[in-house]
Order: C-alpha cells, then structure tokens, then sequence
C-alpha cells in the first residue's frame, strides 16, 4: 500500500462496547469518520474492528536469561503485532528499547525501565538488585528513564525461609512511591503471595502485577485505593510446573506456589466483582511466548468475567488507563480487523483478518 493510499474500514467499528460505527477512514495514518475529499486511491477491508490489542504485562528485549540482542526484540514485537497487540505496557526490561519508537511498523511501547529488586531476590541479569536503602534513588533514576511507569520487585523466594516473602520494609516502599509520584510516574510491583501486598497498598502504590495472593481481607482495600490488578493468568498457568521443578529444594515454596495456582479463577472473579480494575497482561518474554493476549482475555472470560468486559481489559479500558486513545477522531490509525463480532465469542480474537498499524495494513 503506497503512502497516499486512504484504507476504509466499513462494516462494524468497535468505538467501545456499546459505541458502534459503519466505517472509518484512515488517512496520512489518522483516524477519520468522514470521506476524505478527493480520495481516489482507496483500499476497502471489511469486518468487525477493534482498537490494536493491549498488552499491559509484557517484556520486549529480554528472555529467560537476560537482555537480547535487537533482532531478537524486534522478532518478539512483530510477534505481538501479528496477533493484533499494537499497545504494549513493557514491565521491566534490561535493554534499551527506545529504536523500537522509530519504527512504525512495530507496536507502540510504554517503559517502566528496568525491575528494581532485593538483592539476590529475582532472576538473574533482569533487574537492578538493591538494597533498601537504596531503593529511592533507584526508583528515581527508573522514572526518568521511563515512559510514567516504574517496576518494583514485591516478593520473591527467601531461601533461608523456603518460601516467598516481602522484599521491602514499609519505609521505603512509602518513600520510594511517593518519589516516583512526585516525578509524575505511576509504580507497579510484581507479587505473587500475600504478604508484601497491604504495605505496598497502603504505601501508594497504583498496579499490582498477578495478585495471586489477593485474599478477601484486602480486596476492599485494594477496591477503595483504585489499585489495579494485572493478573497473567497464561503466566500463572506454568505455576505446577515451577513447583515440580523446586519441590525437593524449597516444599514450602512448591505447596504454596500450588495453592496460589489452585484458587487462581476464584482470585480474578472475586477481584473484579468487588471493582477491582483488571487488565490483560501475558509477562511474554521471560520465560513465556509473545502473542498471547488473545489467549489472556480467554483466561479472564475462564475466571468469570463477561466476555465484553474481558475484551475491555485489552482493548477500550486498558487504553484509557494507560491513557492512550482508541479510536477516536485524529487518532493514530492502530486497529485490528476481524470475520466477527468479538464481543460474542472472545476466541475470535486469535484469528485477526487483518492488523493496521498506523494508518498501514502489517498483517
């Protein structure tokens, strides 16, 4: 498709979940409601179009070893982009990403910088491993280096204890989030058991990643702090294994690991039915493949959410809470096209007829 070529999307536009239009035009990359003047050179896809996925726990440039080189990165975005993700939220990751903002053929990316963790409390060669004392200043220099995001490292495995315990005293968690705040940028933390979660609350903080140890108790707390939840499920899946894999070494990490996987479902639903806010995130590029948010918003429907309201966690809702648009007026043209109606069958997001990325089709 050459630069001057107007793309019309006619069928049904999926503005939000009750917002539908006929068709949109995308012109010089924007999105536009009226026929373009003049437009001879016009290219026709028709379907059912929602905004580019969003995947709001992802990790571009990194495996299961560290930092990757840049054709690995850029392989791992193209991923996500063919399965229609165009908006990602990257969780921490060691490399410098920031080429990826020249490209317009590659998803849009908002950084939280690099993981900030208790020393020997996290994988090795991912993230800054600090000690409390430190933890301001570091939280400091990852807001800067940021897009508005910061991630900290909650709780990891204490191999003294043989299981997963809070990495921060609630001093510095409080000092260092309201540091983050005060440069404008919003802080999340990794957590997966329970006890590091009331502090981390308390202290200010705007997103938790998995919340698998989220318990009745703190629920209305979270509810009444607006704190979000970003839960993983896809990534939460590999927990049995993990837990075969330490059992002889840490049991009690392993049993734990097993009961926070067992109640998952129960987790999510009792999150989202109290008001908790519930985004899709996949933690791709750890030890897990990129591409999956279909798969995500599948799991969230299979935890008890309707299906609109799991497609919202990964398109219209996530968008706005990242506070990037959708498709709106003079928006950049990001869209997915698909045979059918998302809304009635989530399944359908793993099949897109056609990605469009800035105003290009790219798939």
């Amino acid at each position: 498709m050459s630069d001057r070529t107007v793309l019309h999307v006619k069928g049904r536009v999926l503005v939000g979940p009750e917002d539908i239009r006929d068709e949109l035009w995308m012109v010089d990359g924007r999105i536009s409601y009226d026929r373009p003047a003049g437009a001879r050179d016009v290219r026709t896809v028709v379907g059912w179009a929602l905004p580019g996925l969003v995947d709001a726990h992802c990790h571009v440039g990194l495996d299961r070893h560290g930092p990757v080189p840049e054709d690995v990165a850029e392989k791992q975005a193209l991923t996500d982009r063919d399965a229609g993700t165009l908006l990602i939220r990257d969780a921490g990751s060691p490399s410098d990403t920031r080429w990826i903002d020249d490209r317009e053929d590659l998803p849009k990316i908002i950084r939280a910088g690099r993981h900030i963790a208790r020393t020997r409390r996290y994988i090795r060669n991912y993230a800054w491993e600090i000690e409390p004392e430190d933890l301001v200043a570091y939280v400091a220099q990852e807001a800067r280096r940021g897009d508005g995001w910061v991630k900290l490292v909650g709780d990891w495995i204490d191999r003294d204890l043989g299981d997963l315990s809070a990495c921060w005293p609630r001093g510095a968690v409080e000092a260092a989030i309201a540091e983050a705040h005060r440069l404008g940028a919003r802080v999340t933390a990794h957590c997966f058991a329970e006890d590091s979660l009331r502090d981390l609350v308390e202290a200010g903080i705007d997103c938790i990643e998995h919340a698998t140890g989220l318990t009745e108790d703190l629920i209305p707390l979270f509810a009444e702090r607006g704190v979000a939840i970003v839960p993983t499920l896809v990534n939460i899946a590999t927990f049995p294994q993990l837990a075969d894999g330490g059992e002889s070494k840490f049991p009690r990490w392993s049993a734990h690991m097993r009961r926070l996987h067992e109640r998952r479902y129960d987790t999510v639903r009792n999150a989202y039915d109290a008001g908790i806010p519930v985004f899709v995130g996949t933690d791709a590029g750890g030890g897990l493949a990129h591409g999956l948010a279909a798969a995500e918003v599948g799991e969230l429907v299979t935890a008890g959410l309707p299906p609109v309201e799991a497609l919202a966690a990964g398109t219209w809702a996530a968008r706005s809470w990242l506070g990037r648009p959708g498709l709106d007026e003079g928006a950049p043209a990001d869209l997915v096209v698909y045979d059918e109606d998302p809304r009635a069958d989530v399944r359908v997001l793993a099949s897109p007829r056609r990605v469009v990325l800035n105003g290009r089709v790219v798939g």
